[in-house]
């Protein structure tokens, strides 16, 4: 039966997508088609958020930027997340304003969370420029800033699903807001159709790269075929 695949290529890593065609049931006639239930939808969505996530961050950063929190004290935070989002604007249009001082763009992804107990705070994944950290200081007023370098296990994919998580995923949040910056391009898929081969009973592996087992996943899709989709890394980072 034809499948298709998907390849998303990256400098350091590619995922692939493999699944068979969805015009095609057996014996050539269109397979049923099932409406997900809202739970699904919303396991989907964040699915998809995740995966753009890791997506813009193995285009655009590298593990010499930054990871941040920014953390508040405590007779300074925010009453709701109007007022963090707030203290978020004001905060980013300085720091855009000192990178752009030092003929630099700036690049980041974020998510402001508040606390099951209470607290306050913004991670933030940013490209590192020199006096990045002198910089972070100087532009955020309302408490502390910590900051490490990016590790780079799965090539991002621990880091896009931590950033990405909210109030549904992760229960010790009462609430969460997610986004990033609009400068942050991925590249679009390389698709591929094979009409008349099997499915095939092993991920393919390039050579150079290595298969990231934590990555795969198989099963069968709502119209009941077979799915695949799985990272390969490069053995050693460009």
């Amino acid at each position: 039966m034809p499948y298709r695949q998907k390849k998303f290529i990256f400098k350091n890593a590619m995922e692939i997508e493999q699944y068979h065609s969805p015009r095609y049931g057996p014996s050539g006639i269109r397979g049923p088609r099932e409406k997900p239930t809202p739970e699904q939808m919303e396991k989907i969505n964040h699915k998809n958020k995740i995966r753009t996530c890791r997506h813009k961050l193995r285009q655009n950063f590298d593990i010499n930027d930054y990871f941040v929190c920014l953390s508040y004290r405590k007779d300074e935070r925010p009453g709701d997340m109007e007022g963090a989002k707030k203290d978020w604007q004001k905060f980013i249009k300085k720091l855009r304003r000192e990178y752009r001082k030092r003929d630099s763009e700036l690049k980041w992804i974020r998510n402001i969370e508040l606390g099951s107990k209470g607290a306050w705070h913004i991670h933030l994944i940013i490209n590192r420029i020199p006096d990045t950290d002198v910089i972070l200081s100087a532009c955020w007023d309302h408490g502390r800033v910590w900051h490490e370098l990016l590790h780079d296990r799965g090539e991002f994919r621990d880091l896009a699903e931590y950033i990405t998580k909210d109030e549904k995923s992760d229960p010790r949040l009462k609430e969460a807001s997610y986004s990033t910056s609009r400068n942050l391009p991925v590249p679009p898929p390389v698709k591929k159709d094979f009409k008349r081969k099997t499915w095939p009973k092993k991920p393919w592996c390039p050579k150079g790269f290595y298969i990231d087992e934590d990555s795969i996943y198989e099963g069968i899709n709502r119209m009941g075929f077979e799915y695949r989709s799985y990272t390969v890394l490069r053995c050693r980072r460009i």
